[in-house]
């Protein structure tokens, strides 16, 4: 009998406010990849961390880096602050990395081509960095294993089909098989090496069996799954079939299966979706977990455990992708694909209970799950990870686990590719910091931008124009840890269809139970630069509802406009993002707008000259005698400068009519939020976006996840506490 996740009865999905006794996995640093490079080296290469292995002692991290054709080394001595040992070059394409004692195996693709695929087990010291051995393996290999011993490396030979022949279909010769080579004291016995037939035992394509993941239990038992196949196959320690399977379908419902819309809609289904797992882990001597990453027909989206004679034990189905989209990390542009992809796997057992760590390669997430029954695993945490996660390795003894983060970003001029490190420890669940869980409806959210404080306490937020196609309102409880979004409204026209052509960067309310919203034009795009006032059901009336710019400002607008609405009595005051062709080097207009007299206006703000990139505004907020406003550099991770809360004086915000000199305010430093970015101990984000006030003088913060699309999904909400 098959077993489900509950999830919405489970007390302890995402339970980031539980009591301090409660035990928790926390980020506790990254270390961004090109760190390893020499000095002189070019670092404007692409560079990544895709397997990762630990020595014996948990001190030192081996991950396997494809793009430069090596292995990195990372000293964990101290996991919060991990230091760079190097990069070694292995020959070739670094495919996957298991390690015995202080001893790395890294499997390497050294294939001429598809149809002469050829590597080898490559043997190194990590102490020194040096290589103790090579055996040639026949074929290109993909993953690989040791047994509990330290006495064999298991490797999986994909010999991988070319995706552009044959519609990218399995049945493409050489076919892959299974490998062994035989260790003695952390040294490799070339002459032990044995290739394992696999043919012949999957429906699909069973010529073409191409081998993915494979890991050993403590009975010297191989698992490995056959991605394309669909298959599974279980080998004693001698190398001989003693089980096999297919990894079957799933029938999945409540899922967005459509990427076209820039909106979330779970209410979608794909029945009889085959798994296709890459992902494989023994829980136990008689259970193994897969990830349903999916390949050429499937993909189903979710977490199986089998028990090994083939009985399915437990199956997530959908439920798996439900914390994700609760926590904003849905990656809406893979809806008509696998949607968040799990793919890694990794179980450790710390103290009594044994965790299995499932990543979401296009979430970037870590679901953990306690898998100690395994017919009855509960889901525990989500954690953030960065940007497509591929490896992960548990080091029980030190209480850690350690993900490997492929996705580099440095031709975007984003996020370079990271390791990322995680404690066990008895304190509260960092991560998420926003969440939609408990709401009535399943609610998927994310780029949120514009923030506004109501006086009962509530929060209301919109998103930007990623979600073109569901403009929305998301009412948020920032009482609760993690704070929760309990409502949601849709941004609408009189004919009850989303409305269009907006980008809201900045909410306020209209004092009657109502709302203006700011949008950035771009004209390139039609999109124009205006006000909306909204009603409480998200209604734009025609004609009425829309404020647009004056040719005053028109004239010389750009694409970088409003960031930001705030209301003082009947004066709505925006900020304008970044110089606009009539502006001075590095200010910016701070915009009036008279609701009553339909008067125009703007003050001159001075923000801070750029180190790099631009700096420009992005919120604007009223309270009491001043006015508060965000200004940030486009720049990431270790680039970071400017990610700053200024107050302006009231007194100052007196705004002169608009084609002549504009007065000049004055600013004072409120807060830097690096520290604070840094406090998530991830890499830094760019987009801090969102600034609310209570009447009370609480300050929450913001950033905008960008969709989840070439961002790790990451949304940070904190409060900044009283000004």
């Amino acid at each position: 009998m098959k077993s489900h996740l509950l999830f919405a009865a489970s007390a302890l999905a995402m339970n980031a406010g539980t009591a301090q006794a409660d035990m928790n996995f926390n980020r506790i640093s990254s270390f961004a990849t090109p760190a390893n490079m020499a000095a002189g080296e070019d670092m404007s290469r692409e560079t990544s961390a895709e397997i990762i292995g630990a020595s014996e002692d948990g001190m030192t991290l081996v991950y396997t880096d494809s793009p430069l054709g090596v292995i990195g080394l990372i000293d964990i001595t101290d996991p919060k602050n991990p230091q760079p040992k190097g990069n070694l070059n292995v020959g070739g394409e670094p495919t996957s990395v298991t390690v015995i004692g202080n001893t790395a195996f890294v499997a390497v693709n050294t294939s001429e081509s598809y149809t002469k695929p050829s590597g080898k087990l490559v043997s190194v010291n990590m102490a020194d960095g040096s290589i103790t051995g090579e055996c040639d393996l026949g074929g290109q290999p993909d993953s690989t294993a040791h047994d509990h011993a330290g006495t064999v490396v298991s490797i999986a030979i994909e010999n991988e089909r070319d995706e552009d022949l044959g519609d990218g279909r399995t049945g493409q010769l050489p076919a892959g098989y299974m490998s062994t080579v035989g260790i003695s004291n952390e040294t490799m016995d070339c002459a032990t090496t044995k290739m394992i037939d696999v043919t012949g035992l999957a429906e699909i394509s069973p010529e073409d069996p191409e081998p993915e993941f494979t890991d050993i239990n403590s009975l010297g038992e191989v698992a490995v799954s056959m991605q394309e196949n669909n298959h599974i196959v279980i080998m004693n320690a001698a190398g001989e079939v003693i089980n096999h399977f297919a990894a079957g379908s799933v029938d999945l419902t409540n899922i967005d299966t459509k990427d076209e819309r820039a909106a979330l809609t779970f209410d979608q289904s794909q029945m009889g979706r085959l798994r296709e797992p890459d992902g494989l882990q023994w829980i136990d001597d008689n259970h193994i977990i897969i990830a349903n990453e999916g390949d050429m027909d499937g993909g189903s989206r979710s977490v199986t455990i089998f028990h090994k004679d083939g009985t399915e034990v437990f199956e997530t189905g959908a439920d798996f992708e439900r914390p994700i989209i609760q926590a904003g990390h849905y990656p809406d542009k893979r809806s008509d694909a696998k949607g968040a992809e799990p793919e890694g796997l990794e179980v450790g057992t710390y103290g009594d209970t044994t965790y299995a760590f499932v990543l979401g390669e296009r979430s970037s997430t870590v679901s953990v799950y306690d898998v100690t029954d395994p017919t009855k695993p509960t889901f525990e945490q989500l954690l953030p990870s960065g940007i497509a996660p591929e490896g992960v390795i548990a080091i029980p003894s030190r209480n850690l686990f350690v993900t490997a983060n492929e996705k580099d970003l440095i031709e975007d001029k984003g996020p370079r590719a990271h390791v990322m490190i995680y404690e066990l420890q008895d304190a509260p669940a960092q991560y998420p910091t926003l969440i939609s869980e408990g709401a009535d409806e399943l609610i998927g959210w994310g780029a949120i931008s514009g923030m506004v404080a109501d006086d009962d306490g509530m929060i209301y937020a919109v998103n930007d124009s990623f979600y073109s196609f569901q403009p929305s309102i998301f009412k948020i409880d920032p009482s609760q840890t993690p704070a929760k979004i309990v409502d949601v409204i849709r941004v609408h026209r009189e004919d009850g269809n989303p409305a269009q052509k907006l980008d809201m960067e900045g909410i306020t309310l209209d004092g009657k139970g109502g709302f203006y919203v700011a949008s950035e034009g771009r004209t390139d795009r039609l999109v124009p630069h205006a006000i909306y006032h909204v009603e409480a059901d998200g209604l734009i009336k025609a004609k009425k509802g829309e404020i647009g710019l004056p040719p005053e400002l028109l004239n010389f607008e750009k694409r970088f406009g409003f960031e930001g609405i705030t209301r003082v009595g009947d004066t709505l005051w925006m900020a304008v993002q970044r110089e606009w062709k009539d502006d001075p080097k590095n200010t910016v207009k701070l915009v009036a707008y008279n609701l009553e007299t339909k008067e125009w206006g703007a003050v001159s703000y001075p923000k801070t000259e750029p180190a790099k990139g631009w700096v420009g505004l992005s919120e604007i907020v009223a309270h009491g005698d001043y006015f508060y406003v965000i200004e940030r550099d486009n720049q990431i991770g270790e680039n970071v400068v400017t990610k700053k809360i200024y107050r302006i004086p009231a007194a100052e915000m007196v705004p002169a009519a608009l084609g002549g000199d504009l007065p000049v305010v004055s600013k004072e430093l409120v807060r830097d939020l690096v520290p604070d970015l840094q406090s998530f101990n991830g890499y830094v984000v760019d987009k801090v976006e969102g600034l609310a006030i209570t009447k009370y003088g609480e300050m929450f913060v913001s950033t905008d996840n960008d969709g989840v699309d070439d961002s790790s999904g990451e949304t940070f909400f904190w409060s900044i506490g009283k000004m």
